[in-house]
Formats: C-alpha cells, structure tokens, sequence
C-alpha cells in the first residue's frame, strides 16, 4: 500500500546498495504507494499472465504524525479519497493504495517476482503481508495460484492498522475485471464480520491493530513477505527496526521477503535480522526495488 519518495533519481550515480538514498526519493513527482505507487494514468485490465512491469513512486512531501499516540491514530477513521473516480487514496497518509499506472503488473512484479512466485507454491505456503489495503494483493496471488495449477491451499495473514470500508473496497478493485471473480468471493467472505476467512484456495486471516504490538505475537512463520504499509516517509512506523526484525523472526528458513521501496534504512533493518538483501530494478518509473532471502 505505499511507496514513497525518489531512493533512486532517474540519473546519477548509483547509491550504495545498502543505504545512502534513505529517503527513497522518486524521480518524478505526483502518486505515490499506499502501495507505494501511484500516478496518473489509468490502470491496465489484464491477464495476470500478461502484466508488464512498470510502477511508480510518490510525491514527497509527507504529513508528520510522529506526535500522534497509536490508540489515537487508529482512532481516527480511515477516510478515502478518490483519483480519477477509481484510484483509493488514504487522506491520512496522502498515498496512493495501488499505482495507477497499473496495480496488477505492480503487484505482479513487486510481490509476486519479487517473492519468486508462482514458482515457490505449494500445499501449505505462507504469505503475510503488512498493510492490507484493498485487499489487490491477496487478490493477485490468489489469481496467479489457480493459474499455476496448484493444489492445496495456501496461508495469507495480513496485518492492517486502518481497515477499508468494504464499499470502498468494492468501487477500488472494479478497477480490474479480470479479479472480479476473486473479489465477489472476499468481499462476501468480509461482509460475515470475522477475522478468519476459508476463501477455497486461500485462507486469509486478517489481523487488526498496529503491526509493531500484533507481530511480535504472532504465532506463524511465512515463507513470503509482502512489506506494502504506506511510504516509508508518510508511514515511518511501518518501518521502524523493530517491526522489520520482527518481520525477520517470523520468516521461515529459506523465506523471503519483497517491497517496492528500497529505502537504505529499510535494507539495512532486513540485514541485520538475518536477510541476504538485494537492491533490483523497481516497476514502472520507481528505479529500485528491495528482494530479500533468509538464508535455510
């Protein structure tokens, strides 16, 4: 859901692969992720097995809210604001919750080539994911496991501060017919209230609060990260040292982890929990991208 702020102009010399551009700067201005993502033009309908790899990075200028408490910041309600009629973007963190240039092929090559994905399914995989937003990501997984072939099902936890109503929900993901069959079954599935929902190939747990009190308690272990809270510059708790070491302890061997940003301070908390950290080329104008393996 987030991506912010240029780690990598669109020229100039190559930072340090782990950590000179900790702003993660964009080379243009404009979008930005609630997914680390967004711009203005319009999303792409297509096959999951056709998505082009492009994406975007936001605006950036953030709002503080470093002096807000975290029962008052989940107090407050999530408010949404519409671009172009369909693109969702959080009035509390001013970002974009998918590109607009096309969410599908962001979610395909950030979360999906970035966790090796399909290739890793298999009967009892787990993906957790930090910041569920619209609920695309779980959508595209889930799309790309049927395609694939597999059997079995397959784990997706998924840790979300500020829940979207699900009408909003409903008028984001319209933005792509192609998962309107997925989509019809989740928002059925959430419309029953509960935190814990067999969807027949996935088996989504949902897991209100803030991340960095409900993670360490968690009792799994994934296999893939999805690391998608809002830009690291409007959302600087989703990605504190402690939550990303966290992250680290709930990682099976051999797991791994995949975001759209490549924030130096980022790469450098994988590091030190344990990740072997890569740097690679970003979807769409945002130039880098972080992969992460935790060695078996």
């Amino acid at each position: 859901m987030g991506g912010e702020g240029p780690d990598d102009p669109a020229t100039g010399p190559d930072p340090d692969p782990v950590g000179v551009n900790d702003a993660d700067l964009c080379a243009a201005p404009g979008g930005g992720p609630g997914n680390g993502k967004a711009e203005d033009a319009s999303p792409h309908d297509r096959h999951v097995h056709l998505l082009i790899c492009r994406c975007h990075c936001p605006p950036l200028l953030a709002l503080s809210r470093r002096n807000l408490g975290v029962s008052q910041m989940q107090d407050q309600p999530t408010v949404i604001d519409w671009r172009d009629g369909r693109v969702p973007v959080s009035r509390r963190f001013d970002d974009p919750y998918f590109s607009v240039e096309d969410g599908l092929a962001e979610t395909a090559h950030v979360f999906l080539a970035g966790n090796d994905l399909p290739a890793r399914f298999r009967d009892g995989f787990q993906i957790a994911e930090l910041g569920f937003g619209t609920g695309l990501n779980l959508l595209v997984t889930w799309a790309a496991w049927e395609a694939s072939g597999q059997s079995g099902r397959f784990g997706f936890t998924t840790f979300e501060a500020y829940p979207m109503a699900l009408s909003d929900m409903a008028k984001a993901l319209a933005a792509f017919p192609s998962l309107d069959p997925f989509a019809k079954l989740l928002l059925s599935a959430m419309a029953d209230g509960g935190d814990r929902h067999d969807l027949g190939g996935p088996i989504l747990t949902l897991v209100p609060g803030d991340a960095r009190e409900t993670l360490p308690a968690w009792q799994g272990r994934a296999d893939a990260w999805y690391l998608d809270g809002f830009a690291p510059a409007r959302n600087p708790e989703m990605w504190g040292d402690d939550l990303l070491q966290a992250v680290a302890a709930h990682t099976a061997p051999g797991g791994t982890a995949a975001s759209y940003t490549a924030a130096g301070h980022v790469r450098r908390a994988l590091t030190d929990g344990g990740f072997d950290v890569a740097r690679v080329p970003g979807y769409g104008r945002k130039r880098h991208m972080t992969m992460a393996r935790m060695p078996e």
